[in-house]
């Protein structure tokens, strides 16, 4: 199937959740899989995830998350903590009639799959991270660590000051998209290897990132549309939603703080290329070689080789089978 195809029997509606009126797409019948995606992405960063989950048995549901694409985005940088974006899962998951589901969540998804997994095992049976893992709760505010190591030109600290990357990344949303899923895949020559990314000072947050002279073999023009014309919706706040979850990043970990320590004991599973720029952030190199540890129910640990950071996209196959084979292993729990 062409990376561009939708399976025709994708059912798209809205629903709302905690007040926010979220756009849903699924398809399938049975247990339930959340599919949680990252930045700058949507529901349609999961195309080739809906029909093979489905076709083995499974009620397949990608949101647009809070902020993003179709879904309602609230105005207050505040409504997008951490606990907001998990009462979203929570809430979801009501609002489609169960009371449980497997997670699996791909870049800033994959963080809410994880503490959604951690603060309610009660309700999700089963929990997968994309490119980004777990990472345990430290003894200070994470940003000005960050900061300290990699400069003030670090992303998640360039995306802080709001209206700045919010109007450079809506000036020409086809191209933004362009330049950020060929500038962070295993294709681009950026991520050999894989470095975090900093804007220098002086430049805008897509001066590193150079417009592809072609796509790779696993994005299309076709995909290109279909994230750029939801997107549109917002106009020149077209990526502010997803901006606002990096101006939580300090205040998740002030939220969190009666949580310090707990861990995340049911089945996990975690998927990342070897060329994704998440590796070479600070403290990787220890975290990743020890993650049985953060997830003593760790099913596998799945590195993809040659691939870049948007991992069902340009992994597809690879990532299916990884999540077909953890979800048929999963106990039924009433």
């Amino acid at each position: 199937m062409s990376p561009s195809v939708e399976a025709p029997s994708v059912e798209h509606r809205f629903v709302e959740v905690n007040g926010v009126r979220l756009h849903i797409a699924e398809q399938g019948q049975g247990p339930l899989v959340l599919l949680l995606h990252g930045f700058p992405e949507s529901w349609y960063s999961w195309r080739h995830q809906f029909g093979p989950l489905a076709a083995a048995g499974y009620r397949v549901v990608a949101p647009d998350q809070r902020g993003y694409a179709r879904s309602e985005q609230p105005a207050d940088i505040s409504a997008y903590s951490m606990l907001h974006l998990t009462g979203d899962v929570i809430g979801l998951i009501r609002a489609l009639g169960e009371d449980q589901a497997v997670v699996v969540g791909h870049d800033w998804g994959a963080p809410v799959a994880w503490t959604t997994a951690m603060l309610r095992p009660d309700v999700v049976r089963g929990v997968a991270g994309l490119s980004v893992p777990p990472v345990p709760r430290g003894t200070a505010a994470p940003l000005p660590a960050l900061v300290a190591e990699l400069g003030e030109g670090f992303y998640q600290q360039y995306f802080q000051e709001p209206g700045v990357a919010d109007a450079e990344l809506a000036r020409d949303v086809r191209s933004t998209f362009r330049r950020l899923l060929y500038g962070g895949s295993g294709d681009s020559p950026l991520t050999d290897p894989p470095v975090p990314w900093v804007i220098p000072e002086g430049a805008s947050v897509l001066d590193t990132m150079p417009e592809p002279k072609e796509l790779p073999g696993w994005l299309t023009d076709a995909d290109i549309d279909a994230f750029a014309r939801d997107y549109a919706e917002h106009g020149d706040r077209a990526f502010t939603g997803g901006l606002n979850w990096y101006r939580n990043i300090d205040r998740n970990w002030e939220l969190l703080a009666p949580f310090h320590g707990r861990g995340i004991d049911i089945p996990a599973l975690y998927v990342a290329g070897d060329r994704d720029l998440v590796r070479a952030f600070p403290g990787m190199d220890r975290l990743l070689p020890v993650l049985d540890q953060v997830l003593p129910r760790l099913h596998a640990n799945v590195t993809l080789p040659g691939c870049g950071h948007w991992t069902q996209q340009e992994r597809p196959d690879e990532v299916n089978a990884a999540l077909l084979d953890f979800l048929a292993q999963l106990p039924v729990r009433d």
